[in-house]
C-alpha cells in the first residue's frame, strides 16, 4: 500500500536529446532529462518590440529559452529504508525519499542584446514507479528514516508497502524509478511567465522477499 498519493500506471514523460527545435507548439528543448515548451514566435515578424534606437529588439522568448537551457537541474538520488542494498520485506513499509540536496530552487540567467531574463526552477512533485505496477505521488522529497521512528512505522509522506515478492520476476528484483517534475518561473524584459513540467529521473533495483515464520515445538 502506498503512503503518499497513489496514481494509476501510465506512460512516462519524454526525455529527448539534442538541440532546441521549433515545433508547431513552440520552442521545444532538452534539459538532459526533461522537455518543455516555450510560446512560439516568428523571428522575422515585422511588428515585434523595438529598442529605443528603432532597431528590432530580440523577443523575450528567445532569451527565456537561453536562460532555461542554462538551468542545471540535479538528477534525483534515490534513498530507501530498508536501504537500497538490503532486501525489502513484503507487508513491511518501505520509506522512499530523494536526497534533499537535489531538491531545491535552481536559477540561471541569460542576456541577449540588452534583454535579460532570470529563470528559477523549483521541484513540484516526485512520481515513484515501484516496479510491481504500483505508483506513488509525493509532494515533496520524502522523509528520511531515522531511529526516532518505529521499525514498523510507515513514512508520513512518501512510502509504499509491497504485497508480493520480486523473486519471480526477471533479475529477481523490481526496477524502481522516480521522476521529479520541476516548474520554471522566469522574469525579464518587463514580462513574467512559467515553463511547467520539466522532468529529471533516476532508477535502481530493489529486491523484495517474504519473511517466513517457523513454528517449533
Amino acid at each position: 500500500m502506498p503512503h503518499g498519493e497513489a496514481i494509476s500506471s501510465g506512460g512516462g514523460d519524454r526525455a529527448p536529446k539534442g538541440p532546441p527545435t521549433i515545433t508547431s507548439s513552440g520552442w521545444e528543448y532538452d534539459l538532459g532529462g526533461g522537455m518543455g515548451i516555450l510560446p512560439r514566435f516568428d523571428p522575422v515578424k515585422k511588428d515585434g518590440p523595438k529598442s529605443g534606437s528603432g532597431e528590432q529588439q530580440v523577443p523575450v522568448e528567445v532569451v527565456v529559452q537561453q536562460a532555461v537551457k542554462r538551468l542545471k537541474l540535479p538528477q534525483p538520488l534515490i534513498r530507501t529504508s530498508p536501504g537500497e542494498d538490503f532486501v525489502q520485506v513484503v507487508h513491511v513499509p518501505t520509506w522512499m525519499w530523494v536526497e534533499h540536496s537535489t531538491w531545491g530552487p535552481v536559477s540561471a540567467s541569460a542576456a541577449v542584446e540588452g534583454v535579460s531574463v532570470t529563470a528559477t526552477a523549483r521541484p513540484r512533485k516526485a512520481v515513484w514507479s515501484m516496479g510491481d505496477g504500483g505508483q506513488v505521488v509525493c509532494r515533496g522529497p520524502g522523509t528520511p528514516y531515522s531511529d526516532a521512528y518505529s521499525p514498523k512505522a510507515s513514512s508520513p509522506d512518501c512510502g509504499y508497502t509491497y504485497q508480493r515478492a520480486s523473486l519471480s520476476v526477471p533479475g529477481r528484483a523490481y526496477t524502481v524509478s522516480v521522476q521529479v517534475t520541476w516548474d520554471v518561473e522566469w522574469r525579464g524584459g518587463s514580462k513574467t511567465g512559467v515553463v511547467p513540467g520539466l522532468v529529471m529521473a533516476a532508477q535502481r533495483r530493489l529486491v523484495v522477499d517474504e519473511v517466513q515464520t517457523v513454528v517449533t515445538r
